[in-house]
C-alpha cells in the first residue's frame, strides 16, 4: 500500500508532519483556553452532597440567617479555635468569644464548636 505522502521527497514531507502538529498543538491550546474560561471558579464550587448535608441541619438548626461562608482557610491557633477550609459553612451562634472580643466569632461547624475570626466569615 502506497502512503499518501510517500511520493514526496523527505524533506517536504517531514514539513507536512511539522505542519499538522503544529496545527494540532494550536488547536489544543486554543481548547484549554476555552476550558479555564468555562471551568467554575473555586470560590463557586457546588457543595458536596455531605456539605449539603450539613448545610440544611445547620438551617433547620439556627435557621439561614445565621449561615456564614468561610472565605480563606482559617487554622485555629488557640485553645477552642475551629480550623475550617475556604468555601466551608458555619451557623454563627454568638458574635464574640467568652472574653467579649468581638473579632472572634462562635461558630457550629455542623458538628464542631469553636472560635473562627470574624474577617474571615461572609454571609451565606
Amino acid at each position: 500500500p502506497q502512503l499518501p505522502h510517500g511520493h514526496m521527497p523527505l524533506p517536504s514531507f517531514w514539513k507536512v508532519v511539522e505542519d499538522s502538529l503544529q496545527q494540532s498543538g494550536a488547536q489544543l491550546r486554543a481548547f484549554c483556553q476555552a476550558f479555564e474560561t468555562v471551568a467554575p471558579s473555586p470560590g463557586t464550587q457546588p457543595l458536596t452532597p455531605a456539605e449539603e448535608r450539613k448545610v440544611l441541619s445547620l438551617v433547620s438548626k439556627h435557621g439561614p440567617d445565621k449561615l456564614y461562608q468561610v472565605t480563606s482557610n482559617v487554622s485555629g491557633s488557640r485553645d477552642l479555635d475551629l480550623t475550617l477550609l475556604r468555601g466551608q459553612i458555619v451557623a454563627l451562634l454568638q458574635s464574640a468569644d467568652t472574653k467579649g472580643n468581638t473579632s472572634r466569632w462562635l461558630v457550629d461547624a455542623g458538628g464542631p464548636r469553636g472560635f473562627v475570626p470574624a474577617a474571615k466569615l461572609r454571609p451565606y
